[in-house]
């Protein structure tokens, strides 16, 4: 065998068994991340979701632990009627059929009634606005109590009778009571008009009179002398006449 047949079949002896290698490290990698996907996403396996509404949260997180899945409160909210830490909503629902990857997200009731802020409705809104506003917040009943004034117009909110501020925290199960006008005019306006009517009956308009005591002296004619003027608007003094007696 000369020297460049013996180089010729080590090259290729060299070249084959690192492209055999190459192919069985991409077999190998190939089977690892299919099988390594599949362990990661668990792929094929699922579980049903049990039903935990109802449930205390504690008794709730023990099913789900033992459904082979996991629980994570979402959020809170308020119902009067059910205890505090129950269980009023589950995502998803009751029968679906997921990983134990995927999570089960909760709503619970709150131990108190969430506080809302009161915006500002009296003197600035009418009636349905105003209802409106305050059941899009949150609160959940609004009744109307009328009184005499305009029309629909929000005078004042009421809360177990107290009037509310603006800003003031109220809790959302509360029953607001909106004073609203019934379209009556207030009793303190038809007394401050009829007061005003009657104060312009009364006033009469005044006359001036410039009347005055005078007295009208006659003075015989061959008395008055040439010389004498009597000028015009003078008027003699009140005195006794001289001819009273004759």
């Amino acid at each position: 065998m000369t020297g460049k047949n013996f180089f010729e079949k080590l090259f290729s002896t060299y070249v084959a068994g690192h492209v055999t290698a190459i192919a069985i490290v991409v077999a190998l990698l190939c089977i690892g991340v299919k099988y390594g996907v599949a362990y990661y996403t668990h792929h094929g396996e699922s579980f049903v979701v049990p039903n935990v509404v109802g449930m205390q949260l504690e008794e709730a997180e023990k099913k789900m632990s033992e459904a082979g899945l996991q629980l994570v409160v979402q959020d809170t909210n308020y119902v009067r009627t059910m205890p505090p830490d129950c269980v009023l909503e589950q995502s998803p629902g009751q029968g679906k059929r997921i990983k134990s990857t995927h999570i089960v997200y909760v709503t619970i009731n709150a131990a108190n009634p969430p506080a809302l802020v009161m915006p500002d409705l009296a003197d600035n809104s009418s009636y349905r606005e105003a209802r409106a506003t305050l059941l899009a917040m949150g609160f959940k009943t609004v009744e109307p109590k009328y009184t005499p004034g305009e029309k629909d117009w929000v005078y004042a909110i009421l809360v177990n009778g107290r009037r509310v501020e603006v800003g003031e925290r109220i809790p959302a199960d509360a029953t607001i009571v909106i004073q609203v006008g019934d379209g009556t005019r207030l009793p303190s306006d038809t007394l401050n008009n009829a007061s005003a009517e009657n104060e312009y009956e009364e006033v009469e308009e005044e006359v001036p009179t410039y009347e005055e005591d005078y007295e009208i002296i006659e003075v015989p004619i061959d008395e008055v002398q040439p010389e004498d003027e009597i000028l015009s608007g003078d008027v003699a003094p009140s005195r006794p006449s001289q001819h009273s007696g004759e």
